[in-house]
């Protein structure tokens, strides 16, 4: 059974270990604010992007554009973007637990993290590029991501390009999700599955609107750019998510360290007034055999 001083010591070390997730907490919840602003900032920009997309896809014949085609899936790649450090929750845990869906035979894997990048190796999966990035990365940086993963797909050496990333919905929710890449379908682009783009019924969103030199040209253009800050905004979305489960994770922490600190205080305060009762019992004693 455990004596005061055993009780005494493992409060300061829990009390230690409560200042530390302290400070992480705070930590991640400064990052979690940029981390979130940046996420949610992105998202109109990307809806504005999606929506010029559409109306270049009922101009032009998209379906001739490499980074539209849809063949045979022989080779899928990858990208898997995870943090560089733990305690941070089931936040990879549920990540990696999307990926090993993918048949290991037939699936390559690009990493962006730490632990994406141990996961691959302890697996034993083929491994084809890792990419490392800031804390909060810029559009330039993220870009030789999408490049690569366009080129494997424009050399034919992939079929399909997958992202495994967390999407994050907000501070307590953040939800593990696989969308695909690339080929960019025409669900991405906002036309109706199986329905050619002269039977949509949806409108041109941008009536009115001219492009030059030509749609033609300008999609060309926008489908590369698109690709990239479909990345980023992915990125942003991990990073976000990353930030505020650590957040809570810590606070988890260091509220289960404090009520340890308060059980383990109660049980002290407990032995010690044991201790003391025994020491006046006995003294009480050693009066009573002395006057007798």
């Amino acid at each position: 059974m455990a004596n005061t001083r055993d009780i005494r010591r493992r409060i300061k070390s829990i009390r230690n270990t409560a200042q530390i997730t302290k400070a992480m907490q705070m930590v991640a919840a400064s990052k979690m604010r940029r981390a979130q602003q940046s996420a949610l900032a992105g998202r109109p920009y990307a809806a504005l992007m999606n929506k010029v997309l559409v109306s270049l896809q009922r101009r032009t014949d998209a379906n001739l554009h490499p980074l539209l085609e849809i063949r045979p899936v022989r080779k899928e790649l990858v990208l898997i973007i995870s943090t560089d450090k733990g305690l941070a929750g089931a936040l990879n845990t549920n990540l990696f637990r999307e990926v090993t869906q993918f048949e290991v035979d037939k699936t390559a894997f690009v990493v962006a993290g730490r632990k994406a990048r141990q996961f691959v190796a302890r697996t034993k999966r083929e491994f084809m590029a890792d990419f490392e990035l800031k804390d909060a990365p810029s559009f330039v940086e993220t870009k030789a991501i999408a490049r690569f993963c366009a080129e494997k797909f424009l050399d034919r050496e992939v079929d399909k390009v997958s992202v495994a990333y967390t999407h994050f919905i907000n501070t307590i929710s953040q939800r593990p999700v696989v969308e695909t890449l690339l080929p960019i379908s025409q669900f991405d682009l906002g036309v109706k599955t199986g329905a050619p783009a002269d039977l949509d019924r949806d409108k041109d969103p941008l009536v009115g609107y001219l492009f030059e030199p030509t749609p033609e040209a300008v999609l060309d253009f926008m489908l590369p750019y698109y690709l990239q800050y479909q990345v980023y905004q992915m990125i942003l979305d991990a990073r976000a998510s990353e930030h505020s489960a650590r957040m809570v994770a810590m606070k988890n922490a260091t509220d289960n360290a404090n009520e340890f600190i308060k059980d383990l205080t109660l049980e002290y305060n407990k032995m010690r007034q044991a201790s003391i009762t025994t020491e006046l019992l006995e003294i009480a004693t050693a009066q009573m055999a002395l006057g007798s």
